[in-house]
């Protein structure tokens, strides 16, 4: 990749284009800041575990069913918890981190309304769902 990038401001200048584009919005800079991001895999959780998830505007409460298969309720779009698609993690550009939660990041949820994207994740608790065997 030719081009011109200023690393103390995380810009990259293409040689095609006058304007500066953020080092996340190019995929070796998406790569390199999602590996560092505090955050969770839903495809490594367990059908009914609880992600409670603090976005700067909202909380939603996801359940996991079945790999990125969720049920969500929270923020403007899911009042009432709703079967949805959680797509993963951005930073608000068109690269995603498939099937991840992130700390400073957007959620994507894709639900029947369509995708929507989250202001960015500030903390990610976890509840492993109870075991109810008799013992």
């Amino acid at each position: 990749m030719s081009g011109v990038h200023d690393e103390p401001t995380g810009m990259f200048a293409s040689p095609h284009a006058s304007a500066m584009v953020p080092r996340v919005a190019m995929l070796d800079g998406f790569v390199d800041a999602a590996s560092v991001c505090h955050g969770i895999s839903v495809l490594d959780l367990e059908p009914l575990t609880v992600v409670r998830v603090d976005t700067r505007n909202s909380v939603y409460r996801i359940v996991v069913s079945q790999r990125t298969a969720v049920f969500v309720q929270g923020g403007q779009f899911f009042p009432e918890a709703s079967a949805a698609h959680l797509a993963g993690a951005t930073f608000g550009g068109s690269l995603l981190k498939i099937g991840w939660i992130g700390v400073g990041m957007r959620m994507e949820i894709c639900g029947d309304d369509g995708p929507i994207v989250t202001s960015p994740v500030r903390r990610i608790t976890v509840e492993r769902p109870h075991d109810n065997r008799t013992h």
